[in-house]
Order: structure tokens, then sequence, then C-alpha cells
């Protein structure tokens, strides 16, 4: 394996885990909670047609260098959001949605991050 591979890889990893564990949620929520897991995936699938979701996460992974700034900083949002969706705060949102957003926003901001990654060692 050539070093600006291993170079990739490591400084990747992150990125490889969040989409692994997007993976990992749909496959366990197949089995665990199959109604809540389309619904998430079928709304994330809508979502992805709203282009500018797209476009800030992918702006996120390719802009941002602190990768882990951006991954811990979605997810504290999205439990803030769920916490004040439980609190009657968003009464408009549901947190199969807030979920589907988080699973997009991640799924995107990992992508272009690894990008970012390739086209820094020039693969």
């Amino acid at each position: 394996m050539s070093d600006q591979l291993k170079a990739i890889l490591t400084k990747a990893k992150l990125n490889f885990a969040i989409l692994a564990l997007i993976l990992i949620i749909a496959v366990l929520g197949k089995v665990i909670n199959p109604e809540f897991t389309n619904t998430v995936f079928v709304t994330a699938d809508q979502l992805v047609s709203d282009l500018y979701i797209v476009f800030i996460a992918i702006t996120l992974g390719a802009f941002i260098p602190n990768f882990k700034l951006v991954a811990f900083g979605s997810i504290a949002t999205f439990i803030a959001a769920v916490a004040l969706v439980h609190f009657g705060v968003f009464t408009y949102l549901t947190v199969d949605y807030l979920f589907a957003v988080l699973i997009v926003i991640l799924g995107f901001t990992s992508i272009a991050n690894l990008y970012r990654h390739y086209r820094e060692y020039g693969l």
C-alpha cells in the first residue's frame, strides 16, 4: 500500500467510522424497528433532493479543516433539537425528521471530507 493511501486512511478514520455507523444503523434498524428506520431513510432520501441541505453539508465537510468539530457539532445540535422537541419548543419537528437530517449531514460531510483528503494527497 502506498504511503499516500496510508496517510489518507489514517487521517480519515472518523469519516469511515461515521459512514460505517450509518450503514450499521440501517441494517440494525431494519431488524429492531423497521417502521422507524423506513420513515427515517425515506425522509433522508427526500432531504437529498433539497439541495441546500446537501450544499451546506458538502461545504462543512470540504472547507472546515477540523472534521471532529463538524461531526460532534452536528451530533450536539441534533441532541439539543431533540430535547427541544420533547420540551414542546419545536412542535412542528419530529425526532425521525431530525434523525434523517443528521444522517444526510453526516453522510455528505464525511464524503466531502474524504474527497478533501484525497485531493490533498493528489491520488
